[in-house]
């Protein structure tokens, strides 16, 4: 059975899911969003065992542990018998600089070592095409096999006997075995001697990655891994960021709560940018707000949307693989996403708080400057115009339009941050024109959303329901962490949405019923906002307890069982491990008090 005791590993450029097995059970080729040549995560028990995924057993053995190698993105998992064999599996994608570049091809390298005793192995190979509808055509040279059908032809060089891979035949493992699965291309070099030099190069360029984060006193190694998780999820080509890497993992068992998150979405964007600069990790912000600027720049005189393509692509229709049943059989799995063409009026404040950085951080090498600054007042331009005009909501409700308070906040926070560009840019006319605007909207919403017999903010104009984004009018500036107003709205929310240690985002039905799951980053609001208003020690043992979610590799999916505690969703999910690492910056403590 299917489960998220998975890990990740990539390079910004290609990224795959491997199993406790060492199996690689996920991996979309030769890009985040492709056609997946390892699909069997979405394969049901019916399903598995044909095609579809990229495996080795060491015989009459099984796997016994898997590890990260300390600050790396390369995985390491364990195999042994009771006769004394044992051998390990070593799973990277490169990523180093090599004259002068960066060099990070789409491709996975498997080294197989030998620990002890005389090990036999046999390893499966076994690609597929159109979303696990047939296994790949295969072709054989003298120390090659490619796989056509997909898109992109996949070739596997290796220096194992072709004959062992193909007819997946036992061998014993004398020393270490190296396969290279990458563009069908030939490889310069043995391939033993190129494998060990792409690991070297690649664990240096980690070690250095890592060696320069900006990380809190506590949680160091959790916070290390999160940030590893989010550098992975990057596409270097554009700088866009995936909300994960998977697509159609349910939220829930049975829910049909099902979507692609192999996009880019606009309102994780504030969160993310804060994330990345509280880590320093500066290189990848500055891509991630050119990206942002450039959708923004994209999208004239188009509507902006609230996701879009790593390519920056404006369609991304909707469809469903009928070729997989899915994780554990519950399907549909989708491809693509019908999100791009709704209305949610909360991109325009967070396209702006992205792109506000811009203008202040001067480490970038391109500081914003008036040209982005007009693109930016032509959002603002929207968001006084739809402030308070019904749309889906951040929750991205397909069967309904409301005035949600989450996106009324959001426009007024493009309008606020607008004023706040414009006094540091000295346009000191712009600059009253978007505080005026600010400061209307605000006086509306604090009316309009205030629900006198709840002593809360509600989640909709003149509503009586909540949800967990009104955790954030703090962490946005809307009202201070002292305003009676948002404390009481804390409380409140705790009341109707908490569920054990972990809250829901809503609790009312929606399109697909009642959530049943915890939203992991709605947690992480929750925690965030329990020490604004002074609140630390619940906070951090609500932290603890999250933590205690983190996979075996420490990883989180976007939801998890209230009951049982199993993590759902899609995996990783950078939302959460956005959480993560915002929660342990704001709780840690400092590092001038540690020792």
């Amino acid at each position: 059975m299917s489960t998220l005791d998975l890990g990740l590993v990539g390079n910004s450029r290609t990224s795959a899911l491997i199993d406790r097995a060492a199996s690689i059970v996920w991996w979309c080729y030769p890009y985040f969003d492709d056609d997946p040549i390892c699909c069997s995560l979405l394969q049901s028990d019916r399903q598995h065992g044909g095609f579809g995924e990229i495996g080795i057993g060491l015989e009459g053995g099984s796997a016994r542990e898997q590890r990260y190698e300390r600050n790396s993105a390369i995985l390491v998992t364990g195999f042994s018998d009771g006769a004394g064999n044992a051998i390990e599996v070593i799973d990277f994608a490169p990523r180093f600089y090599m004259h002068d570049r960066l060099f990070a091809p789409a491709m996975l390298v498997r080294i197989v070592r030998r620990v002890s005793g005389r090990p036999r192995v046999v390893l499966r190979v076994r690609p597929a095409v159109g979303y696990g509808s047939a296994p790949s055509d295969m072709r054989c040279g003298a120390n090659h096999v490619s796989y056509t059908g997909a898109t992109q032809a996949m070739r596997l060089t290796t220096d194992v006997s072709v004959t062992d891979v193909t007819e997946e035949r036992p061998f014993f493992l004398h020393d270490c075995i190296t396969m290279l699965f990458g563009p069908d291309e030939t490889v310069n070099g043995a391939v033993h001697e190129v494998g060990r030099a792409f690991y070297e190069k690649t664990r240096n360029y980690w070690h250095r990655w890592a060696r320069n984060l900006d990380i809190p006193f506590e949680w160091q190694q959790e916070v290390i891994r999160a940030a590893i998780t989010l550098k992975l999820n990057a596409f270097d080509d554009t700088g866009a960021i995936t909300a994960a890497v998977t697509t159609s993992i349910p939220e829930a068992p049975h829910s049909g709560r099902n979507w692609d998150y192999r996009y880019c979405w606009l309102r994780d964007a504030f969160f993310v940018v804060n994330a990345l600069n509280r880590l320093g990790a500066t290189g990848t912000m500055e891509k991630y707000l050119d990206y942002i600027l450039n959708v923004i720049a994209d999208a004239q005189p188009a509507p902006l949307q609230p996701v879009y393509g790593i390519r920056r692509q404006a369609t991304l229709e909707e469809s469903v693989a009928s070729s997989l049943d899915g994780y554990r059989g519950m399907g549909p799995v989708r491809v693509g996403n019908q999100a791009y063409f709704q209305v949610q009026n909360d991109v325009f404040g967070s396209a702006v708080l992205a792109g506000t950085q811009a203008f202040f951080d001067t480490r970038l090498e391109r500081p914003a400057g008036i040209e982005t600054f007009r693109n930016l007042e032509r959002l603002g331009d929207r968001a006084v115009e739809l402030y308070n005009v019904p749309d889906a909501g951040i929750w991205e409700l397909r069967r309904s339009q409301r005035i949600h308070t989450y996106s009324s906040m959001m426009c007024w926070a493009a309008c606020h941050r607008l004023g706040v560009i414009a006094e540091h840019l000295g346009l000191a006319d712009r600059a009253a024109c978007w505080n005026g605007h600010a400061s209307r909207m605000h006086a509306e919403i604090c009316k309009a959303a205030w629900n006198e017999k709840l002593s809360s903010f509600v989640s909709t104009f003149h509503g009586d329901r909540l949800d967990a984004s009104l955790l954030l009018m703090a962490e946005f500036r809307f009202l201070e962490a002292d305003d009676p107003r948002f404390v009481a709205t804390v409380h409140a929310i705790e009341r109707h949405l908490r569920r054990g240690d972990f809250l829901l985002r809503y609790d009312e039905e929606d399109d697909f019923g009642r959530p049943e799951s915890a939203f992991l980053v709605c947690t992480f609001w929750w925690i965030l906002a329990l020490a604004q208003i002074g609140e630390r020690d619940r906070a951090r043992a609500l932290f603890a307890n999250v933590l205690g979610k983190c996979n075996h590799l420490g990883l989180l999916a976007e939801d998890v069982a209230i009951d049982s505690g199993e993590l759902w969703g899609n995996f990783p999910q950078t939302y959460s491990m956005v959480g993560l690492i915002q929660c342990a910056a704001r709780l840690s403590t400092p590092w001038e008090k540690a020792y």
